[in-house]
């Protein structure tokens, strides 16, 4: 039996702790496409053409970078998403919850939102680009960069929970 000096074993056992050999793999959750909106669900960097689920319950979900543009989700609940970068170009989101969602760098260029609920929402670098956000709540939201370029925010409670925004608010909060 051949024995091997203590030195030897120790950069063997080093080699093995830097390249990761000899470990199982890390298992990484896997998005599920294919399953039904539901609190929780992962649908990461999923593409879906032209969905419709009314007041579906999505919070806790994760929509990192997927595409749900032309879709309809009016009165669904979104609240607490981590949807960075996700694409709801032209969908129907009137009176969703988007509460103490990240919404980072997501994108929702004329989306109808009329209604719809961002309170403590992370919206930094957000496009709503010609979106419909009459009557919106963005209380306690952080909108750093956000592109508002013609958007309408009639009647929009602002970030400080006390200002609305008056008649004619397009771009900007009056």
């Amino acid at each position: 039996m051949r024995l091997f000096p203590a030195a030897s074993l120790l950069t063997f056992a080093f080699f093995l702790a830097l390249t990761g050999a000899g470990f199982a793999p890390k298992a990484e959750a896997l998005a599920n496409c294919s399953a039904p909106p539901a609190p929780g669900v992962d649908w990461s960097r999923c593409v879906f053409g032209e969905v419709a689920y009314e007041e579906a319950d999505l919070s806790g979900a994760r929509l990192v970078g997927a595409r749900l543009k032309h879709s309809a989700f009016p009165g669904s609940n979104f609240t607490d998403v981590e949807a960075r970068g996700v694409k709801f170009v032209s969908s129907d989101l009137k009176g969703a919850r988007f509460d103490k969602a990240d919404l980072t760098d997501a994108d929702m260029t004329k989306a109808k939102l009329q209604g719809a609920s961002f309170k403590g929402a992370k919206l930094r670098r957000t496009r709503l680009f010609r979106a419909n956000l009459q009557g919106a709540d963005f209380t306690a939201a952080n909108l750093d960069q956000t592109d508002f370029l013609h958007a309408d925010l009639t009647g929009a409670t602002w970030t400080d929970g006390k200002h609305v925004c008056g008649e004619g608010s397009i771009g900007r909060c009056k």
